[in-house]
């Protein structure tokens, strides 16, 4: 009874003992290690144990043991898995995965061949012929992918080779043989099959109609050893509606056409959508099953909830996924069987994720003089991972088994099962994340760093005088420095305050507390920046609010008259980097400017937009950065913790890729308001503006990531910059920045001990002390590539795909990108389909219950504007799109590329929560209907034409559809009735979820503004290019079945 249930014991937290700071009293009830041992079963309710139970022992390491058959409990899944109670099996023997090609075969081009294929033509006769068509050479894909850094384990080429870009014609579908007899028959549409226990084939449509080849069905299969005999439906047979015809113009190279299909034979039966998985259903189930639950930290390797499900983080020992994210948590415990599943290991680390109120905040550790205690070897620091050995004497290191002497004053007694005694009253020893207070052997030159300051410098020039831009900064400042982040429990901010205002020449004010008036002076030689005051530039607010006041309703008045157009840039930021270097102290520019910087200067930019270098190999070009004066410039700003925010006003081509580069490598964010107008998008920009100000952040941050023996961090995607292998340096790192760090194998890693990983961040507060923030994460290690698909997590994966696809995009052409990120998602289920799923008609889809849904994503990833070749996408619209998917963690990614669609005409007013979202699909609209899409970055409000006239009095106030203008509305009226409040409430909680404030477009049927808005519906076909979610669905079953002949 006890191994099943996982039973608790709980010590109650006794005092925290002298010179641990601030690790006070009643810090939750978490149960011992002993409950390591305890695999998969669900996290306990936490009562105090009664006295004179046996604990369950612990393993030596204090994490879970290996996994024995029988030790599994109810099976923590991911996706809307159901439980199997099959014992676990060993895969098949591990195979070369899908056989060398025959030489001389010329490569197949994975993705431009769709736009290629003829539509199938022939039908019944050709049900048992084989697919005759060799798969693309293995070696080609592998050189591909190691160039792009994806899926590149072993040796990387030297450059990556081309691929041809006339491929053999591919097959067109094959129509599988007739269903098996003794099939079970398909569950109608939307009814779930009775038993739980058996592969889903998730709401079926009916038998076909007379004389319809249907192919196989798609399966989600949930892991294990299946005995049921597979399910035929319809998929991968000739295929009905849009085909594949021959290229259109504007479909983007390597992507699909569109077009009408030809034909032959009967009339075709649709495909129903809702046969194929769903995004929305597997949100759904997931909340369902774990939503309102307590996730307990406590088990190695355990799959977290969905980043879309409500849930409760209690630490027990691995770090809260709000910090941290796996694209999978069974790591293969060879490079091989890595090598062969293509699924690439990384984690998503979010170091200062903001946590919900109900959940603890990080305990702060001072260690006084002596600072944390580190592994003599590797330098890990003390964790819950590590081994105490010798009485308590000595310790052994989790990461790479080195073992060290406990320094005395560190010294305690170990009980019974080995644990310290004090092991909870040690955050490092019982936690996941905590944070230590660092001495002065971590600061810069030895002394304790000078709390932040924030420079605002605004561009004065023509433009922003007369958009009103200028006036809307300076009344918002006013109120907004009032709240500038402080530390907790601090009355006030320290941080310092300066202000800068600039054409082609730059102005500093000296604000000093005691002056009367504000002073100006003047920096007219723009080539060799200098401040020209120390004393009075960097302020506290609270003591000189008046001066800045006054200064701020001075400077739209100043300017009023000008007529200078032209601006700089790079100096504006030298001068930021020189006024911090001055003061001694790390902070942040918030740089207002509206064009492309065409003054004389150091950093002067020319147009170089060439929408006809769009699906050629200089297409990359576009998206590099200029080198020379702002490479130079990210180095000093990272040097001295100078972050870098833009937020940019422009009318037309700025050079985004070049002006967000410091942004991009420093931890800033850039903002981007095409044709601004105060009243459609002054409140867009000052909802940024505010969050952007107050929210928690950290300077002059280094980031180290540790891991166990076998496998180590390799490559780091963020606003990062590395001036080595190993040290991620930000400039500043805030609670919306995230690094994806992908991991490979330099040994073979052992299922007993599993994977461990530490990331350490040294980073300054706001209130200026030096702190190390720890996160710890223990991984599971398998040889089944069963379970490592079971523990996959389809959200990381696409945050990781997006990432490294957005680094690729700068050095390799736009087609080999799309080309490897299709084929890796081939391989990647191919993989499965061979070696995990139970054998069954090649006809058949059948994808891992973790994965079922990462197809849409990925199909959604290739439409991205930065991806997708089209030229009628602006060049810095795509450049801008590519620098803020950089920065985004998994729940940014997911929002993103699955936008949510909520029905707003039938919800019900009374209850407190958003109504179900739909799936993103025209077909899920109705013209009589009201609804809202939002994606992280917009929020769209669409009206259909026959929308009930009192819904739009209640939610617009005027008596019908024809009655509202929607052009240039971006806010809704409050209203006293209850759908009013509702939508009101419904965007709010929106709105709280997001890292950036949504602009609110309102659209209606069949308008002008109505094309923005059908982009975001990404299980349809792409507007400037790209397959429906279907289509790429069958295109990517194709390829699997290639693959595997």
């Amino acid at each position: 009874m006890m191994s099943q249930q996982g039973y608790v014991a709980t010590p109650p937290y006794s005092q925290a003992q002298a010179g641990m700071g601030v690790y006070n009293t009643g810090f939750g009830n978490p149960p011992p290690q002993s409950h390591y041992g305890v695999y998969g079963s669900p996290p306990q309710a936490y009562s105090t144990a009664p006295t004179g139970i046996l604990k369950p022992p612990a393993s030596p390491s204090g994490m879970p043991p290996p996994p024995t058959s029988g030790q599994y409990g109810a099976q923590i899944q991911q996706n809307g898995a159901h439980s199997y109670q099959h014992p676990p099996v060993a895969s098949a023997p591990s195979m070369s995965p899908y056989g060398q090609p025959p030489q001389g075969q010329p490569p197949q081009t994975a993705y431009q061949s769709m736009a290629q294929a003829p539509p199938p033509t022939q039908h019944m006769t050709n049900q048992m012929r084989a697919m005759t068509q060799a798969p693309p050479p293995a070696q080609q894909l592998t050189n591909q992918m190691s160039a792009m850094n994806i899926a590149g384990y072993g040796q990387r080429p030297m450059h990556a080779p081309q691929s041809p870009s006339s491929a053999a014609a591919p097959q067109p579908f094959q129509t599988p043989p007739p269903p098996a007899m003794g099939h079970p028959p398909l569950s109608p549409l939307g009814q779930q099959p009775p038993s739980m226990g058996s592969p889903t084939p998730m709401g079926m449509a009916g038998p076909p109609g007379p004389g319809v080849p249907l192919g196989g069905s798609v399966h989600h299969q949930a892991l294990g050893p299946q005995s049921y005999p597979q399910q035929p439906g319809p998929f991968g047979g000739q295929m009905a509606g849009p085909q594949m015809s021959g290229p259109q113009t504007g479909a983007f190279p390597g992507g699909f056409a569109g077009g009408p299909a030809q034909m032959a034979g009967p009339p075709q039966k649709k495909l129903d959508p809702d046969s194929i998985p769903s995004t929305t259903q597997v949100s759904e189930d997931d909340q369902a099953r774990r939503g309102g639950q307590v996730y307990a930290t406590n088990i190695r390797g355990q799959v977290p909830p969905l980043v879309t499900t409500n849930f409760t983080v209690q630490d027990q020992g691995n770090a809260s996924p709000r910090f941290m994210r796996c694209t999978t948590y069974s790591f293969p415990c060879t490079a091989d069987l890595a090598k062969q599943c293509k699924v690439p290991l990384a984690a998503v680390v979010k170091p200062f994720a903001t946590l919900p109120q109900n959940e603890t905040p990080l305990y702060i550790v001072n260690h006084g003089e002596v600072g944390p205690i580190r592994c003599n070897r590797c330098k890990a620091y003390m964790c819950p991972y590590m081994q105490f050995i010798d009485g308590g004497r000595r310790y052994q290191c989790a990461f790479c088994s080195c073992v060290n002497e406990v320094p005395a004053q560190y010294f305690q007694h170990l009980d019974h099962m080995g644990r310290r005694m004090d092991l909870y009253e040690r955050p490092e020893l019982s936690l996941g994340s905590y944070e230590f207070i660092a001495t002065l052997d971590y600061c810069r030159n030895n002394k304790p760093p000078n709390p932040p300051a924030y420079i605002f410098m605004i561009d004065v020039s023509y433009t922003n005088i007369k958009s009103g831009l200028v006036r809307l900064i300076c009344q918002e400042l006013k109120t907004l420095l009032d709240r500038l982040p402080k530390e907790e429990g601090a009355d006030s901010s320290v941080i310092k305050v300066g202000f800068v205002t600039y054409n082609k020449i730059l102005h500093f004010y000296n604000v000093k507390s005691a002056l009367a008036q504000p002073q100006m002076m003047v920096v007219s030689d723009v080539a060799e920046m200098f401040v020209p005051l120390l004393d009075g530039f960097l302020v506290n607010f609270q003591e000189s609010r008046a001066v800045i006041n006054n200064l701020l309703d001075q400077i739209p008045d100043m300017f009023a008259e000008t007529n200078e157009s032209e601006t700089v840039f790079a100096p504006v930021i030298q001068a930021g980097v020189e006024a911090l270097k001055a003061a001694e102290c790390s902070g942040k520019l918030f740089i207002f400017h509206s064009s492309i910087p065409t003054a004389e200067a150091p950093g002067k930019l020319k147009n170089r937009d060439d929408r006809k270098l769009v699906g050629t190999e200089k297409e990359k070009t576009l998206f590099q950065s200029q080198r020379g004066v702002y490479e130079q410039l990210v180095k000093d700003c990272v040097a001295q913790g100078c972050c870098v925010d833009l937020f940019l006003f422009p009318n037309q081509y700025v050079d985004m890729a070049t002006m967000g580069d410091v942004p991009s490598h420093t931890g800033g964010s850039v903002y981007k308001y095409s044709n601004f107008q105060v009243d459609v998008d002054g409140r867009h920009f000052l909802n940024d503006l505010r969050r952007d100000v107050e929210k928690s952040i950290g300077f002059d941050a280094i980031m180290r990531v540790r891991t166990g023996t076998g496998f180590r961090a390799t490559d780091f995607f963020g606003t990062v910059y590395m001036n080595n292998t190993t040290d991620v340096e930000m400039a500043a790192v805030d609670c919306d920045n995230a690094v994806t760090v992908e991991f490979k194998h330099d040994d073979t890693l052992s299922e007993e001990s599993g994977a461990v990983i530490q990331c350490a961040l040294l980073y300054t507060t706001v209130s200026g002390q030096r702190r190390l923030r720890i996160h710890n994460l223990s991984l599971n290690c398998t040889s089944q590539l069963s379970e490592l698909y079971k523990s996959c997590e389809t959200d990381a994966l696409i945050n990781f795909f997006a990432k490294s696809a957005y680094q690729a995009m700068l050095s390799q052409p736009m087609k080999t990108v799309r080309e490897i990120l299709v084929n890796q998602t081939a391989h990647m289920l191919a993989c499965y389909r061979k070696n995990c799923a139970s054998p069954s008609a090649a006809s058949q889809l059948i994808l891992p219950d973790a994965m079922k849904v990462f197809p849409v994503y990925m199909n959604s990833l290739l439409k991205t504007p930065s991806l997708v070749g089209s030229g009628e996408l602006s060049t810095d619209d795509r450049a801008f799109f590519r620098l803020m998917v950089m920065a985004m963690g998994v729940e940014e990614t997911q929002i993103l590329l699955y936008p949510r669609l909520i029905p707003l005409h039938n919800m019900d007013v009374s209850s407190e929560s958003i109504p179900q979202a739909l799936r993103c699909s025209e077909e899920r609209l109705s013209e009589t209907g009201v609804f809202l899409l939002e994606n992280g970055l917009f929020m769209f409000l669409w009206l259909g034409q026959a929308c009930p006239p009192d819904l739009i009095q209640n939610l617009f106030n005027v008596p019908s559809l024809g009655h509202l203008t929607t052009e240039g509305q971006t806010s809704l009226p409050a209203l006293d009735n209850p759908h009013s409040r509702k939508l009101h409430s419904i965007i709010s909680s929106i709105s709280q979820q997001r890292a950036k404030s949504m602009k609110l477009l309102i659209v209606k049927q069949k308008d002008r503004g109505e094309t923005l808005f059908r982009q975001h519906l990404v299980e349809d076909k792409g507007l400037h290019g790209g397959a429906s979610y279907m289509d790429f669905l069958c295109f990517v079953h194709r390829e699997i079945r290639q693959l595997l002949t």
